[in-house]
Parts: structure tokens; C-alpha cells; sequence
């Protein structure tokens, strides 16, 4: 496992559709790890694997709190429900943040590392992390849903409300 530098914007391959996995092997499990480590130790909560320069439909999200890492290879979206406007941020775009219109709910069909077939929803925060990573794969960035951008300072005032 180790810790692989992600690409930022500009850079076409954030902009590439990438390809169907069709090989389910150990190198695919070291990539999924990578991923994992890349995304924990840059205090993520998604990563897709063009962000690590893979044009394969490869993602992951983990929110934490106890649940279960969600590893999505070749995931297709096949129900949304719902709308809501959140503020996004992504590794690619340090320091970027904008208010994102996008379904509340979402159900994915995607394989597991061993090409198993599955199906999940999601709700709320995991649902619009689950659709950023699947743009992603598709070469979508979230800049180009972006409804109004949010500075940083804005963002910190709102966490000090919350508090």
C-alpha cells in the first residue's frame, strides 16, 4: 500500500472517461489499497482513480463514523430521487469549494474488487459523495455544476455557527 500523489486541475485525464475494469486481480486490489491510503492521508472523503492518474471506472468513498468503505468498480447510477444544493469541495481543486445542485438519493449497480456484482443506496451526504466520484469516471468535474462558489472564510464562519 502506498500513498500516491494526486493529479490537480488542469489536467486531462481529470477530463477523460475512463474504461470498464474487466481484469479483477491483485493488482487491482493494490490499486483499491493505494487509493484508500491516498485518500485517507489527504483527508478526503472520495477518490476516483484518475485522480491518481488510472483512467479506469474505479472509486471509493469512505465517510467514517464507524461505516464500511465503499468501493465502486464500473458503477452505473440507475435511480435518483430528490435535489438538494450542498457545498462540494475535491481533491483535484485545492482550496475550491462550491454550492453543487445534486440528487438526494441515489441507487448504483458497481462490482466489488472480486467482480462481484452488487447493488446500493444512499442518501443525503453519501449519495453526493457516491455521484461526485462516479463523475468522475465519466471525466465530469464538479467546477462545471458549481452554482455559485463559496470562499474559504465563508465556509470557516459557517462551521463556527455549527459549533
Amino acid at each position: 500500500m502506498a500513498i500516491r500523489p494526486i493529479i490537480t486541475h488542469p489536467n486531462e485525464i481529470l477530463t477523460t472517461k475512463c474504461k470498464e475494469v474487466e481484469v479483477f486481480d491483485e493488482k487491482l486490489a493494490t490499486l483499491l489499497d493505494d487509493m484508500y491510503d491516498t485518500m485517507i492521508a489527504s483527508d478526503g472523503i472520495g477518490l476516483a482513480a484518475p485522480q491518481i492518474g488510472e483512467t479506469i471506472q474505479v472509486a471509493i468513498v469512505d465517510l467514517g463514523e464507524g461505516q464500511e468503505v465503499i468501493e465502486m468498480i464500473n458503477p452505473e447510477v440507475v435511480e435518483i430521487g430528490g435535489s438538494e444544493i450542498e457545498v462540494e469541495g475535491c481533491l483535484s481543486f485545492p482550496n475550491l469549494y462550491g454550492e453543487v445542485e445534486r440528487p438526494f438519493y441515489v441507487k448504483v449497480e458497481a462490482q466489488d474488487r472480486d467482480g462481484a456484482l452488487y447493488e446500493l443506496e444512499a442518501e443525503d451526504y453519501e449519495a453526493r459523495a457516491i455521484l461526485h466520484e462516479i463523475d468522475h469516471l465519466h471525466g465530469i468535474l464538479f467546477t462545471s455544476k458549481i452554482i455559485r462558489y463559496v470562499d474559504i472564510e465563508e465556509l470557516e464562519n459557517e462551521e463556527e455557527e455549527e459549533a
